[in-house]
């Protein structure tokens, strides 16, 4: 994704992204000069450079003019980060509780919805993972199945290449890019495509679904050990 995409996740309009961009690649600059590096009109030139000081992504340096400076990128994010953390906290208090999760089936859409579904399922299981999915996708859930092994979970992964996750159980088989098929302590599955925005994935917890995808799993581990043994 590129920069100015990646600024906009953190409250910045395209606009004010660019802005701060070109502050960071040029240092200290003017309105005036902002906008002739960036061609945004003098106007919105002057609105964004408000709204970046307001947004704590620059400062306004008073002297014979005024020049506008960037905050370093690390402070910005960590302190964007930090109050985002403290309003998610306000939200878990304040925010009704449903009174049990839905049991039936739950379309997921979109590739990062799903990675994020994924993820979810992952650091709130208590027991066991089990995981049937192309090596790329695994390598995006790295971070947080690490994190299951050294909390004790088992894991166990159907993938078609070496993965670095010592101490979870891999098979070897081929696998489609964009499959996935996934289970969490008997309890929550998801399965389905997670190629693009496109993509859909079932999610459940519904017992039929969980045992179904459970005995898939069984079968295809079982015939790639008799694979194996040939």
């Amino acid at each position: 994704m590129p920069l100015i995409e990646l600024l906009t996740q953190f409250g910045l309009t395209m606009q004010e992204a660019a802005i701060y961009k070109t502050l960071n690649t040029e240092g200290q600059l003017t309105g005036y000069e902002v906008s002739k590096l960036t061609g945004i009109s003098r106007s919105n030139a002057y609105t964004a450079l408000a709204n970046l000081t307001e947004k704590g992504a620059a400062a306004l340096i008073e002297g014979e003019k005024k020049l506008y400076t960037p905050l370093p990128v690390q402070d910005f994010c960590s302190n964007k980060i930090r109050r985002m953390q403290k309003t998610a906290e306000m939200i878990y208090t304040e925010m009704p509780l449903k009174r049990e999760e839905y049991q039936g089936y739950i379309t997921i859409q979109g590739r990062n919805n799903i990675l994020d579904q994924m993820i979810n399922i992952i650091t709130k299981a208590d027991k066991r993972i089990y995981l049937s999915m192309h090596k790329a996708v695994i390598e995006e859930l790295e971070e947080f199945l690490s994190e299951a092994l050294l909390n004790k979970l088992k894991i166990v992964i159907i993938t078609n290449g070496e993965v670095n996750l010592p101490g979870a159980k891999v098979y070897y088989s081929g696998k489609k890019m964009n499959e996935i098929r996934l289970i969490a302590d008997s309890r929550k599955v998801i399965t389905g495509d997670i190629r693009d925005s496109a993509s859909t994935c079932l999610y459940s917890t519904k017992r039929n679904l969980v045992e179904l995808l459970k005995e898939s799993l069984t079968n295809e581990i079982e015939l790639i050990r008799i694979r194996e043994e040939e």
